[in-house]
């Protein structure tokens, strides 16, 4: 590990100065992601700013009846409070579905978005990866890839996002909130992470040296009615194969709102938008989710060892749809 600077944070303003003066700096929440990544040589900061006792660990409801999240909020504290199992109950049982609660002790909401992939070629230095070294190529395409994407990947890189929390917050039409140099912004987390394309390497959009500061959810009625849904290759502890968050408004047995986001299929949480839209309006039925599912699924374009995930996915799919359905009908 490259030797490195320890650096407190005391005010917002202050850490986003030290980013501003060293671009080879990097703010340190829970350190779950990051650190492992400092030991396996992927990330060589030369300073850690630690940005944990900023005042960012609050969960407030919002004058429009929503959510707004602090960055340094843990995942543990995230998923008991109360206002986020009662209105978002997909956002609680995501977190808990990731990681150990040891980890989730230390893990905050701000590097849960940020955290990078798993892929086994991305975390070992001594393999080419674009992600890691533009240019260098993508072994995984030829290789190991058998959980690699089947939604909007590349030539250059077929990684997945690993968070559980992000997808769940993708369903719900999250905003990031960020400080920077020049002031404060707000991304719509559909546009936080980037395409892949050509440049695996860049993975959001937030500016350089920004601070996330909080996440907001909007008001969302049907929230209240969704579910997480993770498939895995053992029990706990795991990364997803598949992942589901849905939410669903069923009224004299027609879908009047529907919110679906994919996990473990994209280089990003992947909001499912053409199987919403094959759903609305339509009946609350197997055949109607089992095509909203299709439309979705209709653009993968899966590789030799993962083809797997598409009737995985669609499996998953219709039997969450399923049950919130009959809870809405009970």
């Amino acid at each position: 590990m490259r030797e490195f600077e320890y650096q407190r944070a005391h005010d917002v303003p202050g850490a986003v100065a030290v980013l501003g003066a060293d671009p080879e700096a990097r703010f340190l929440g829970g350190g779950t992601n990051l650190v492992d990544l400092m030991k396996a040589g992927v990330e060589r900061p030369a300073r850690l700013v630690d940005v944990r006792e900023l005042p960012l660990d609050r969960v407030e409801r919002t004058a429009d009846g929503g959510l707004r999240i602090g960055a340094t909020v843990t995942n543990s504290d995230l998923a008991a409070h109360s206002e986020v199992r009662r209105g978002y109950p997909a956002l609680t049982q995501a977190v808990l579905a990731g990681a150990s609660g040891q980890l989730r002790n230390m893990a905050t909401v701000g590097g849960n978005l940020l955290q990078r992939t798993r892929c086994g070629y991305f975390t070992d230095v001594s393999k080419p990866c674009n992600k890691r070294v533009p240019g260098s190529g993508c072994p995984a395409v030829g290789g190991e890839h058998h959980n690699a994407a089947i939604l909007g990947a590349s030539e250059h890189c077929v990684a997945v996002h690993p968070s559980d929390m992000g997808v769940a917050l993708t369903a719900f039409d999250a905003v990031v909130e960020y400080e920077t140099a020049d002031g404060a912004g707000q991304l719509p987390l559909d546009d936080f992470y980037r395409p892949v394309g050509g440049t695996p390497h860049l993975e959001t959009t937030l500016p350089a040296g920004a601070l996330i500061t909080a996440v907001t959810l909007p008001p969302a009625p049907v929230a209240a009615r969704s579910r997480y849904r993770k498939v895995r290759e053992r029990a706990s502890y795991a990364f997803a194969i598949g992942s589901v968050a849905a939410a669903l408004d069923v009224r004299d047995g027609v879908v009047h709102d529907v919110r679906i986001a994919l996990g473990a299929v994209a280089s990003r949480p992947w909001r499912a938008r053409a199987a919403e839209r094959e759903l609305l309006g339509r009946p609350a039925d197997g055949a109607s989710f089992a095509a909203a599912a299709d439309a979705e699924l209709a653009a993968a374009s899966p590789l030799p060892h993962n083809a797997y995930k598409v009737p995985l996915m669609r499996n998953l799919v219709v039997a969450l749809l399923t049950e919130l359905e009959q809870e809405a009908t009970r």
